[in-house]
């Protein structure tokens, strides 16, 4: 009986913001505009790092693979929260919903590598600045990228059948605005202790790793820095790691909050909130941290826009 029961659900409900009535509408203008923004800044961060020679350096490379994975992740997310805004009925197909799960899990992963990466970059070059270049090589820095990569597709993979291989035989409305682990877990109509924990110490390989690995790299860091004469030389070396630190204390808090916990604590309408933050809000401020605070980007930036601006009419 439950086997027939679970074949039944073939799509889900995407509750997300239904309980705000007509706000939707002003919250799809807001998203739709926040969207736009993400996408302009993160292909202005990619088109300026790749005609501007003076930003070929692994740093700038880790930003790049950065801001394109960014991209993509939020491609996953957003357009279809927007669509579900101005619809009425919200669903999204089983495979549709395994399909976005899969894909947020492997490109929020590779997010999270790619930032203790570009960490262990800036431990390298402010540490060791003298190989800088031997250890960060091109070759290394590929090879970090496609690591990275791998590992978040991988746990994906490992995440993807632990929540869509449990029996879905009651409700098939998600509350949440996109298809998360603790949402879809709750919907089980069997027990889910076991496939929690295993998702919980992947949060923490994710989450807590990098970031304990991260705060390594920065004491030796600071430890560095310190030890400069110049005030004007300490002031330059913690410039080149403020926007990093910036991005990797909102990225992992948001994170750490909704997957470093179990998911019967799961609570839709804080977690939506926080959730709004990490697939939305953290996404444009990223590109924003990296450019407004960075002067060789800015540089760079304008360069490229007065090498290929239109030439004024005489």
């Amino acid at each position: 009986m439950k086997r027939q029961n679970q074949s039944v659900i073939t799509e889900f409900v995407l509750v997300g913001f239904s309980s705000l009535g007509d706000l939707q509408i002003l919250l799809f203008i807001i998203f739709l505009l926040v969207y736009l923004s993400i996408l302009m800044a993160n292909v202005t961060i990619m088109t300026v790092i790749r005609l501007d020679r003076t930003l070929h350096t692994p740093m700038y490379f880790f930003l790049f693979i950065l801001s394109l994975s960014e991209t993509c992740y939020t491609l996953v997310i957003i357009p279809k929260m927007l669509t579900n805004l101005l619809s009425t009925e919200k669903t999204i197909s089983f495979s549709g919903c395994a399909a976005q799960l899969y894909f947020f899990i492997a490109l929020a992963c590779t997010n999270c590598f790619l930032i203790a990466v570009m960490g262990y970059d800036r431990y390298v070059a402010i540490c060791n600045p003298l190989n800088y270049m031997l250890i960060i090589s091109r070759a290394t820095c590929i090879q970090l990228v496609l690591t990275c990569a791998f590992c978040g597709f991988i746990i994906s993979v490992v995440v993807s059948i632990l929540v869509f291989s449990l029996p879905f035989c009651a409700s098939n409305r998600i509350n949440h605005f996109f298809c998360d682990v603790s949402p879809i877990m709750k919907l089980a109509c069997t027990d889910t202790k076991m496939k929690e924990m295993t998702f919980f110490f992947l949060s923490i390989l994710v989450l807590l790793v990098p970031f304990v690995l991260i705060f390594i790299s920065y004491v030796f860091i600071v430890s560095t820095i310190l030890k400069i004469s110049s005030a004007e030389g300490q002031r330059k070396a913690f410039a080149t790691c403020i926007s990093h630190l910036t991005v990797v204390i909102v990225h992992y808090g948001c994170a750490s909050f909704i997957y470093l916990r179990p998911t019967s604590l799961y609570s839709s309408d804080k977690d939506r909130l926080v959730a709004v933050t990490y697939t939305v809000i953290t996404p444009m401020l990223n590109p924003l941290v990296y450019t407004l605070r960075n002067k060789e980007v800015k540089t760079a930036l304008t360069k490229v826009l007065s090498r290929y601006s239109f030439p004024k009419s005489i």
